[in-house]
């Protein structure tokens, strides 16, 4: 089965950018992307991750007061 991934989108390369450092203190994986056609945003770049992971990652997200736009697992 392929894995399926959840992209998260920023208003700003800035906020990914805080996003990305403070995933580097735990174990969920996560990377840097250009933001997919099927999603429109202002900022360039998103977060790409495991669909498995998103539990944690809201947790990390909320624990870190950490700001995006969307989270996006439909696509």
């Amino acid at each position: 089965m392929m894995e399926q991934y959840g992209y998260i989108t920023f208003k700003s390369v800035t906020y990914a950018m805080k996003f990305e450092s403070a995933f580097k203190n735990h174990e969920v994986k996560i990377k840097i992307i250009p933001v997919p056609r099927s999603i429109s945003t202002s900022c360039g770049l998103c977060i790409r991750f495991s669909i498995d992971d998103l539990e944690n990652i809201e947790t990390i997200i909320n624990e870190n007061k950490l700001e995006y736009s969307h989270i996006h697992t439909n696509i």
